[in-house]
């Protein structure tokens, strides 16, 4: 590759072959031609992301400047990057692009307009920009006429970084540059480091307008009311939002100001690990034409899609726009939460199935974060494992966790919204020896809540996490409500249940040496 002096992206675009803001048919038709992705039956594209099929936490990075240098928590999640290896890597990268064929989106990030950041994103490959449309929120003609970047995603997947060159720890990267309002990303096919780089932005910007971020799912009854689902991985926070009663606002990144609840996104990604048509029939039913399939082997003949093949990945994923949930709210605005749903996937089977939380429980159990690393998930873990990740979204919080607990201590004061924590794991025993939560029960539980129903009878306290457990539940056995009570060596359930409050502990130790002021959240 012959260097070019002084590209900058305006030249790289006026030289090259650049399609711009085309239709869904014709990224997809591009895709194809390319080789980029295979139409399954169903009319969604699939693709194959290679070597990444997740995010790469340990290649994120963001570049120091004026702009929130002493409001970012500096760490491993965090990591600075030198800004003149910054200005070399961006380089190589144009001179890169500057040789390939190159798509554009531009669109927004945030529903509502008074928060909303316009997003432009360059693509090397068809597919990614394809999931940028579906992703991200969607212009209308009269936008593009007026359309004024504020952040710009530079993604070049076939650009692999030297880390002796070019700073980088291994030929991919993620990088977060505020003063050039830039998000550089190479080395890596994964198309969720797109959508997750700019969560991190608004995850910046939003809380210095007094707007707090949410790596939450949401949803509307018909009456107005507003429930937020928090949860890591595999808790349920897609398929839990995908109400059929309810109307979905968003199913992972949300923002929450003085007016009510807004979707981040224009679309969503889930999980589509044994997906089926009876367990989750709203996302089932997306993935159709428009939609992208992330390593979902297929049959060579049919081209039928085999959702419990993981051969390739479990991390298998669909991205489709909002639109395809026949009962999603467009654009995706609500009201205030009435109610609140912390989701953990506890495998220790200590954890109640529901407990009511106070605002300071709230507030420590939204900075602990808390699930399971089941075994088998990554390499070397054996046995479950709890893993705590602040605030429900650890790797896209560049901020201190304190700025996010405060802003929603204050928001649940305000808007006297109910919390509560939701075990979607195990029952009767551990990972092994007890059950997964039925999921009948879990959405009973979650609709009792969501209505109200759950407040008409009486809460105990739990002896040894302070939950306040319910008394009854409708459509719930009632000894299914204390997990003690599932349990038939007690005294093994009393072991595993004061470890697991021990590990809460140490975890809370820790980040309050991090950061001081989370303190002040302790229950």
């Amino acid at each position: 590759m012959k260097t070019k002096t002084g590209l900058t992206l305006e030249k790289v675009l006026e030289s090259s072959t650049v399609y711009r803001n085309v239709s869904v048919p014709k990224l997809i038709e591009a895709a194809i031609k390319r080789g980029e992705g295979t139409l399954t039956n169903t009319g969604a594209l699939r693709v194959v992301t290679g070597k990444y099929t997740g995010r790469s936490p340990k290649d994120k990075f963001i570049v120091p400047g004026s702009l929130f240098a002493d409001k970012i928590a500096w760490g491993n999640v965090n990591q600075p990057f030198d800004p003149a290896k910054f200005n070399l890597l961006y380089s190589d990268v144009l001179n890169y692009l500057s040789e390939r064929e190159i798509f554009v989106f531009d669109g927004f990030a945030g529903a509502d307009t008074l928060f909303r950041l316009p997003i432009t994103v360059v693509n090397e490959y068809a597919w990614h920009n394809l999931f940028a449309h579906q992703l991200f929120i969607r212009p209308t003609e009269e936008d593009i006429k007026h359309h004024q970047p504020k952040f710009t995603i530079v993604s070049a997947p076939g650009f692999h970084a030297d880390p002796s060159v070019h700073g980088t720890k291994s030929e991919t990267f993620i990088i977060v540059n505020f003063e050039k309002r830039l998000v550089l990303i190479g080395g890596t096919e994964y198309a969720g480091e797109m959508k997750k780089s700019i969560f991190s932005v608004m995850n910046t910007i939003l809380p210095e307008k007094n707007v707090l971020s949410m790596h939450c799912s949401a949803n509307v009854g018909k009456k107005g009311d507003v429930a937020l689902f928090f949860g890591l991985s595999g808790t349920g926070k897609t398929t839990l939002s995908a109400d059929p009663n309810r109307y979905l606002i968003g199913d992972d990144e949300h923002g929450w100001c003085d007016a009510g609840v807004f979707n981040i996104e224009g679309g969503c990604y889930a999980k589509c690990i044994h997906l089926t048509a009876e367990r989750e029939p709203q996302i089932y039913n997306s993935v159709r034409f428009g939609a992208v399939l992330e390593n979902v082997p297929i049959n060579d003949e049919t081209r039928e899609p085999d959702y419990d093949d993981t051969s390739l990945t479990e991390n298998t994923r669909v991205a489709y726009p909002i639109h395809h949930i026949e009962n999603a709210i467009i654009p995706s605005f609500a009201g205030h939460p009435n109610v609140i749903i912390f989701l953990t996937a506890d495998a220790f089977g200590v954890l109640p199935p529901i407990s009511k939380l106070t605002k300071e429980q709230a507030m420590y159990h939204f900075l602990s974060g808390y699930t399971s690393k089941l075994a088998g998930t990554e390499r070397g873990v054996t046995k479950p494992e709890a893993t705590f990740s602040t605030c429900f979204g650890a790797p896209f919080l560049p901020l201190k966790p304190s700025v996010y607990a405060k802003l929603l201590g204050e928001k649940i004061d305000q808007h006297n919204t109910r919390v509560y924590l939701v075990n979607t794991g195990w029952s009767g025993g551990p990972y092994g020896i007890g059950k997964r939560m039925n999921l009948s029960f879990t959405r009973a539980m979650i609709t009792a809540a969501i209505t109200g129903e759950l407040e008409k009878f009486a809460f105990n306290p739990d002896p040894i996490f302070g939950l306040f457990i319910p008394e009854f539940c409708p459509g719930v056995p009632w000894n299914v409500l204390n997990p003690r009570s599932t349990w038939e060596d007690k005294l093994a359930y009393d072991l595993q249940a004061n470890e697991l409050a021990d590990r809460f502990k140490k975890n809370f130790e820790q980040l309050a040496e991090m950061d001081p002021e989370v303190k002040e959240s302790k229950a």
